[in-house]
């Protein structure tokens, strides 16, 4: 079983915190620890102690602040998820950025919330990417799908990872892309869930990523490439 499947009723989700500001930090951490099914196994205020003390406390989900006075916390994610690839990283922050946003999306985040969330939808997300799902601010992640019809929008995307997709998996990544579940993309297609969730998982893997929402941002790239005039 995994780190990440291990976190169950029975196994406490184990959480690790990241942000420079103590009162931040301790306003997570009792708020966190207090949630049954909930421990915070430690904290950092600094991107070079989230690298040093979080590999060793095996955390099932960290919750990183995006701006730090050393780096980052989308670099943290990724170089933390290098090294704990079942690690599911949510990113907080109190910037409405996109590029943030996209960034992180790429890093392999698994949800992105805006520090103005309620405690008990922060509880939510954290309990929610441990489960292995993705968690995005959604009013944030229409915005970003939106930018992608900015200038960006017009570069070649990725070419030689869509090369090696068949017919079929193209047309679910299309629906990815214009964000149905499963069930509906089974419906379009007249295939069964199962056979949806098949096509996905090869989807992702020929593509390189981990996550829906990273296949979704590509497959918005796509459609906006192919409508831009040449």
């Amino acid at each position: 079983m995994s780190e990440t499947s291990a976190a169950s009723a029975e196994v406490p989700i184990r959480v690790f915190l990241l942000d420079d500001h103590e009162v931040v930090r301790r306003g997570l951490h009792d708020l966190l620890d207090a949630e049954p099914g909930i421990e915070v196994v430690g904290e950092a205020s600094t991107a070079e102690q989230a690298l040093a003390r979080g590999p060793a406390l095996r955390p099932h989900v960290a919750v990183l602040d995006v701006r730090l006075p050393d780096s980052d916390g989308i670099t943290v994610c990724r170089e933390l998820r290098s090294r704990l690839p079942e690690l599911a990283c949510l990113m907080l922050t109190s910037f409405d950025d996109e590029d943030a946003l996209l960034d992180a999306i790429m890093a392999g985040a698994a949800g992105y919330v805006l520090k103005q969330i309620k405690g008990s939808d922060l509880v939510s997300a954290v309990r929610m990417v441990a489960t292995g799902q993705s968690m995005l601010d959604p009013a944030t992640t229409a915005r970003l799908m939106q930018s992608l019809r900015g200038p960006e929008a017009g570069k070649p995307p990725e070419d030689q990872r869509l090369a090696g997709l068949s017919e079929r998996e193209r047309a679910v990544l299309e629906l990815i892309g214009e964000g149905l579940t499963n069930r509906q993309i089974a419906g379009q297609l007249y295939l069964s869930e199962k056979t949806v969730k098949n096509h996905i998982s090869r989807v992702l893997a020929k593509l390189g990523v981990e996550r829906r929402v990273q296949a979704a941002v590509i497959a918005a790239q796509v459609r906006e490439h192919d409508e831009t005039p040449h």
